[in-house]
C-alpha cells in the first residue's frame, strides 16, 4: 500500500473539489454518475460521488485519473483503497468520498439505496 499522504486544509481558489471530481470523470468517459450530498446526513464527508468503469482496467483508468487532477488542482494526494483488484476504488479526497465500479459490483452493493440517493437509470 501506498504511504499516506497529507490533503491541503483548503481547496484552490479555481474551483471546488467536487467540481474538479465530476469535469475528471466525464474526461475519463466514467458511466452513470451520482453525486450524493452528505451534509446532515455523516460527518465523513461533505459528498459523495459515485459512478461506474465498464472494465478493471477502466475502472483503474478513471481512478488513475482523478487522483492525478486531484493533485495537479493542489487537493493533496487522497487515501485509496481497491485499486489492486479494479472491482472497487474507494478515493477518500477528505470532503469528498469517491467510489469507482464495476458495474456488477455496484449493483451489489447498492450505496445509492444506502444513503437514499437516486441511482441513475442504465442508458
Amino acid at each position: 500500500m501506498r504511504p499516506l499522504l497529507p490533503l491541503t486544509g483548503s481547496a484552490p481558489e479555481d474551483g471546488s473539489l467536487v467540481q474538479t471530481v465530476m469535469a475528471c470523470l466525464e474526461d475519463a468517459k466514467a458511466e452513470s454518475t451520482t453525486l450524493i450530498d452528505l451534509h446532515g446526513k455523516t460527518s465523513i464527508a461533505d459528498a459523495m460521488i459515485i459512478t461506474t468503469g465498464r472494465s478493471n482496467t477502466h475502472v483503474n483508468a478513471i481512478a488513475d485519473r482523478v487522483l492525478r487532477a486531484l493533485k495537479g488542482a493542489g487537493f493533496g494526494v487522497p487515501r485509496t483503497e481497491g485499486l489492486i483488484n479494479g472491482d472497487w476504488v474507494l478515493i477518500d479526497a477528505g470532503d469528498a468520498i469517491i467510489h469507482v465500479f464495476r458495474p456488477e459490483v455496484r449493483e451489489f452493493y447498492n450505496l445509492e439505496k444506502m444513503w437514499g440517493a437516486d441511482r441513475p437509470k442504465a442508458a
